[in-house]
């Protein structure tokens, strides 16, 4: 049974059966939805926060969602030290500045790379923020309660990714 821990790859289907559990137990003990997007403006107003001192304040975003430490925080955390077991338990842990699919299309510059991931990073976050939660919200949470909202958020993001796959990548 614990060799599922340590394969290179998960089941999809166990994987997905998963995360819907998660997405009960959120429901059933915090009645919360499951969602990651919150959990770094929070973070981001702690930071802010620290370096500005009463700024935090004033701004009225930061009234809605108040920066501290929440489940969601820590699920946050959770996932990125699960990520870290996983890929150790399974032998695939390596550090890598430029993963081969980008370097065969546009080469193998850490600084490019850096430059790719930041832009995506601030594009997700602003859309994420837009559409008024992130993908795992829409695509989890906001499909298990059949909000047509988010059933469309998903539909437009599928969308998206595909066309971004053949116009980046030339896939065919």
């Amino acid at each position: 049974m614990l060799e599922i821990l340590t394969a290179e790859q998960w089941s999809p289907y166990i994987a997905g059966a998963g995360i819907g559990v998660l997405s009960w137990i959120s429901f059933a003990f915090a009645d919360k939805p499951l969602g990651c997007s919150t959990s770094y403006l929070r973070a981001f107003g702690m930071i802010r926060g620290t370096f500005k001192k009463g700024k935090r304040e004033d701004n009225p975003y930061y009234e809605k969602f108040v920066p501290g430490i929440d489940w969601q925080v820590m699920l946050v955390l959770g996932i990125i030290i699960g990520a870290f077991i996983s890929a150790w338990t399974s032998g695939i842990f390596a550090i890598s500045m430029v993963p081969d699919m980008f370097a065969v299309r546009f080469g193998d510059n850490a600084l490019l790379r850096a430059l790719f991931a930041a832009a995506g990073g601030i594009l997700l976050g602003f859309g994420a923020r837009f559409a008024g939660g992130c993908t795992s919200g829409h695509g989890i949470s906001g499909i298990t309660q059949m909000n047509i909202t988010s059933i469309l958020t998903v539909v437009f993001m599928f969308a998206g990714g595909i066309a971004t796959a053949f116009v980046i990548y030339g896939v065919t």
